[in-house]
């Protein structure tokens, strides 16, 4: 499987709650980086304090944070703060959150990283807690916060309490802006689950139930007797069976019904499906059913991912299916569309983030084949060779892939469903990185036109440009080049599909194979006529050589695929 694309989440809380120019100018210095989307603003009047989230590539993310840092301490002066909210700077705490693609200890790096370079160059003194503390104390973010704002002149000074980076005399320039925090947590998800009941007392007692920190032990009756406690005067707590929650029952007016209210703060530790599984477990015992479930907020993808194929596991189903399917898998089994509709696009971090990079701008891969066949017969020179031999590769992995799913749920095979799942899940992969190429390689053809269109008026723009034409043109080189390795990986799935898989369904195994030679051919050629292209004709020859060679193991591939479908006809 590839890797996914990095994404992270910042949550950065300013010290400004009522004066909404001030706030729009610190979140339009966020918005100014490329590859960042502002997903939510909320001010509050009687904490004085704002909080916002974005989300992004990690490179972007931690550049918007340090502009909405050095923007809040322009803006705000600590010296005449006040608000019901703890605070001990503009910029009061700074968490960057992984959401795909990228581990706690990674975000944990980049927050240790941005706190130097805040320090640095905007001097301004910063602490690091959660998974970024330097030291174990203050992975509690109430041990940097300790004394808030009011004691900075004496922690600035006082050893074990001074700030990780910048510490320093308090000065005028540190009274203003005060200290941040700047630090690393896993995602939270707040999710409510729905109950066929209107009593809050049975739905807290199904959340005492499941949540980490349980419900007080009691001497003789369980619930209205007194609680227990230990030799130093602390209640003794039965733990629930879900780590890493809290959760409490309520009734809501406006649904009519009462829920279990959660807050899971660590997805690794105990998944949303999980989570599900168990409350609806520990309400059946209860005499009440789960209807539905209620997500407050946004979800990373990989959650309902995650979430869909456990279901499909449970029905002993192909988890190699599109990722659409995989997450009405999710949305239906947890039932998120109990109480009003769930669109994907509009809760999934993901999603919102890449309809925003997309600006509106329509990809080849999302129009109808109708569509694509009449842009391709255009007269315009793109999509092209290259991008028609992308999607010939994608239509190759998506046969061979089908033939996995049908034998996964062959009557009488059931015991071979996780062998055929691996098989597909791989095809998946292959397919949804060629049809990426599909655009990709128009792009590439793009760059070039690009290059070619920069102004040539003086020696300098004569020599930028051409330097620009030889990179674009190696790169449109090197698109294909990749299309014809990535075709190559779906060969070994056909192959084993025309031998193994669902008998009736070995033509279309070997017609995936026919399609991925066409594309691996196809994209050669795109190789070669662009290579030809190129200044440096050793860069030239040795990706034409390898094209070459590519092309020589698609041939080789393609026939032992018929071969075996030959076998099977006779």
């Amino acid at each position: 499987m590839t890797t996914e694309r990095p994404i992270i989440e910042c949550v950065p809380n300013f010290s400004e709650g009522r004066n909404q120019q001030v706030i729009n100018d610190i979140t339009q210095a966020i918005s100014s980086v490329g590859g960042v989307r502002l997903l939510d603003v909320d001010p509050g009047e009687a904490t004085n304090r704002t909080v916002v989230t974005f989300v992004g590539d990690p490179e972007s993310v931690v550049e918007a944070a340090f502009r909405g840092v050095k923007r809040a301490a322009e803006l705000i002066d600590m010296r005449r703060h006040h608000g019901a909210h703890p605070r001990m700077g503009a910029t009061d705490v700074l968490p960057l959150i992984p959401v795909s693609g990228i581990t706690l200890e990674e975000c944990a790096q980049l927050a240790r990283g941005l706190a130097r370079r805040i320090a640095d160059e905007l001097l301004i003194p910063c602490y690091c807690y959660e998974a970024a503390a330097t030291v174990p104390e203050r992975k509690n973010l109430a041990v940097c916060r300790e004394g808030e704002y009011e004691a900075l002149a004496e922690k600035l000074t006082t050893p074990g309490r001074q700030p990780d980076y910048g510490a320093r005399p308090l000065d005028e320039q540190v009274a203003r802006t005060g200290c941040t925090a700047v630090g690393a947590r896993d995602f939270l998800i707040a999710v409510n689950f729905n109950l066929n009941t209107t009593s809050t007392r049975r739905a807290n007692a199904i959340a005492f139930d499941v949540r980490e920190k349980g419900r007080p032990v009691r001497e003789g009756h369980p619930i209205t007797g007194k609680p227990k406690k230990d030799a130093q005067g602390n209640v003794i707590m039965q733990p629930g069976t879900l780590k890493c929650t809290k959760a409490i029952g309520w009734f809501i007016d406006e649904y009519g019904i009462a829920q279990v209210s959660m807050n899971m703060t660590n997805l690794g530790v105990t998944p949303l499906h999980v989570a599900f599984d168990e409350v609806c477990r520990c309400a059946q015992n209860r005499g009440i059913r789960v209807t539905g479930t209620e997500i407050v907020g946004l979800i990373p993808k990989k959650t309902l991912i995650d979430a869909g194929k456990y279901f499909l596991r449970k029905q002993n189903r192909s988890e190699g299916i599109p990722e659409d399917d995989i997450i009405r898998m999710a949305v239906k089994s947890m039932g998120l569309d109990d109480l009003k509709p769930f669109n994907p696009r509009e809760k999934v971090i993901e999603y919102l983030l890449e309809d925003a990079q997309k600006g509106g701008k329509a990809r080849l891969v999302d129009l109808t084949v109708k569509g694509f066949a009449e842009e391709t017969s255009r007269e315009s020179a793109a999509p092209g060779g290259g991008t028609i031999s992308a999607y010939m590769g994608a239509l190759g992995a998506a046969l061979g892939t089908m033939v996995a799913n049908l034998s996964s749920h062959k009557a009488g095979w059931d015991e071979r469903c996780p062998e055929f799942s691996e098989w597909a899940q791989r095809g998946q992969n292959i397919m949804a990185r060629l049809l990426h190429l599909v655009d990709e390689d128009t792009e590439a053809f793009n760059r070039v036109m690009a290059a070619f269109a920069m102004p040539k008026k003086s020696d300098e723009e004569k020599a930028l440009r051409q330097e620009a034409i030889e990179a674009a043109t190696l790169y449109a080189a090197q698109v294909p080049l990749l299309t014809m390795k990535t075709a190559l990986e779906a060969f070994p799935l056909c192959l084993y599909m025309a031998r193994e898989g669902n008998p009736n369904s070995v033509s279309d195994a070997g017609v995936g194979a026919l399609a991925l030679r066409a594309a691996v051919h196809g994209a050669a050629l795109n190789v070669r006529i662009n290579a030809a292209s190129l200044k440096d004709k050793t860069a030239a020859a040795r990706l034409a050589d390898e094209a070459r060679a590519l092309a020589e193991k698609a041939d080789q591939a393609e026939k032992e695929v018929i071969d075996a479908v030959e076998n099977k006809f006779s």
